[in-house]
C-alpha cells in the first residue's frame, strides 16, 4: 500500500437500493468485469456507518440517499476478505464486518456511475438480481427484500 494512502478499515456497508416494486439496482465492478453487486464501501475514519452508506451511494451511483429512506437493517456479516483485495488492508487483517442497509426509492432514478469503479448498471426484479451477485451476503440481502417491505 502506498505511504500516502491509508489502509482500509475492515468495516464496511452493503446498501441494497430498491424500489417499492422490488426492483433492485446492480452495478458491475470495473476492476472485475462480471462481478455484479449492490453499493458497498469501507468506513472512513470518524464516520458513522450510516454516513458511510450515504457517501458510498452518492460516490458510486450519484443518488442522494438523504432524499430517500435509508435504513440500517440491523444485520452484520463477518467474512474473510477475498485474497485479491487483502493488499488494501493492514497486514494481518483477514476479515471484514459488513453492516447491511437498504435504500428504498419510490421508483427507478437516474444513475451516474463512477467510471473508475463501475462499468454499467441494471435495474432488475429482486429474484433475478440476487443470483447475479458474486457475494453471498449481497444475494441474501436482496432475497430478504419481500420481508423488508412488510417489516422495514
Amino acid at each position: 500500500m502506498p505511504a500516502d494512502k491509508p489502509y482500509k478499515i475492515p468495516r464496511s456497508t452493503l446498501v441494497v437500493i430498491y424500489t417499492a416494486k422490488l426492483e433492485v439496482l446492480l452495478i458491475e465492478r470495473a476492476d472485475h468485469a462480471g462481478y455484479w453487486q449492490s453499493v458497498t464501501g469501507s468506513q472512513d475514519a470518524g464516520e458513522t456507518l450510516i454516513e458511510t452508506a450515504a457517501r458510498e451511494v452518492m460516490e458510486e451511483t450519484g443518488i442522494d440517499a438523504t432524499r430517500y429512506v435509508l435504513t440500517d437493517w440491523q444485520h452484520k456479516n463477518v467474512y474473510e476478505i477475498y485474497a485479491i483485495w487483502l493488499h488494501r488492508y493492514a497486514p494481518g487483517t483477514t476479515h471484514n464486518t459488513e453492516q447491511v442497509f437498504g435504500l428504498l426509492l419510490p421508483d427507478r432514478v437516474n444513475v451516474t456511475l463512477h467510471a473508475r469503479e463501475h462499468l454499467q448498471h441494471v435495474w432488475l426484479p429482486y429474484e433475478k438480481a440476487a443470483p447475479l451477485c458474486f457475494s453471498y451476503s449481497n444475494r441474501e440481502a436482496i432475497l430478504a427484500l419481500p420481508r423488508r417491505l412488510v417489516n422495514p
